[in-house]
């Protein structure tokens, strides 16, 4: 269960938007007595969504927290939805994740304070493109997303893209100088990823059976690496050939 907390009524009206999206949520405006109320949602180990302070959802939750591998995921919108932070379990408790897809569904700012130095990322490059794309073309698109990402290219642990595109010469050969593994997907392991794609472009979906080639294949590899979530470093960028993306997941 998912359990939508609001205080005022900007902060239900965000509430009611949520829910129209968020399979299996309840809203609770203010609910009476509130203490009381909040902890026993806590402790059934539902996952709460609160829009207001985080101060409020602090002295509220203080009591009944026990540690990350049980505590359910805590989420805190302001009543504007700009902004979503996961408060509380998250990575265990999946807070992280689940933030990311609310941001999205409302096109809000994720905030993510959660440390990940004691991580090792994973980076991968995906791409797709026209066929016959000069390598060249493809060089200067992958150099023009590592440079906005704030990476290089030892940072980059594969280039991936579509099955179909396992024999794209300028693919093979851009993979090969820069001495990286060039890996291809079937459309039943991209569709894995569909939810975490930036965009989804019917067009391509039409064309070759996933909503995007460049996206996909990043995040898909980059979970497989891992075993764990992959998230987008760099949503899909374009030139008039071809596209690439960069994700990121953690070991």
């Amino acid at each position: 269960m998912i359990r939508i907390i609001c205080l005022t009524e900007p902060g239900l009206q965000l509430g009611k938007r949520l829910n129209k999206v968020l399979i299996n949520s309840e809203i609770s405006f203010k609910a009476q007595p509130f203490k009381e109320t909040v902890q026993g949602y806590f402790e059934q180990g539902e996952q709460l969504i609160f829009i207001c302070a985080t101060g409020i959802v602090m002295r509220t939750l203080a009591p009944v927290i026990k540690d990350k591998h049980s505590d359910p995921a805590v989420l805190v919108l302001d009543e504007l939805g700009k902004f979503v932070i996961p408060l509380l379990s998250g990575h265990e408790g999946g807070a992280n994740e689940f933030a990311r897809q609310v941001a999205e569904l409302l096109k809000s700012q994720l905030v993510i304070t959660t440390a990940n130095n004691y991580l090792k990322p994973v980076y991968v490059v995906g791409m797709g493109c026209e066929r016959h794309c000069p390598e060249s073309v493809l060089q200067g698109l992958l150099d023009e997303c590592l440079l906005k990402a704030g990476l290089n290219i030892a940072d980059i642990s594969a280039i991936c893209s579509i099955d179909i595109k396992g024999d794209e010469l300028g693919l093979i050969s851009l993979a090969s100088n820069l001495e990286k593994p060039y890996l291809t997907f079937d459309t039943t392991q991209l569709a894995q990823v569909e939810d975490r794609l930036s965009t989804k472009s019917d067009y391509i979906f039409n064309t070759v059976g996933v909503y995007g080639v460049a996206e996909s294949a990043a995040l898909y590899q980059a979970q497989v690496a891992t075993g764990n979530c992959s998230e987008l470093v760099l949503n899909k960028n374009k030139n008039k050939q071809a596209t690439c993306a960069i994700a990121r997941s953690y070991s």
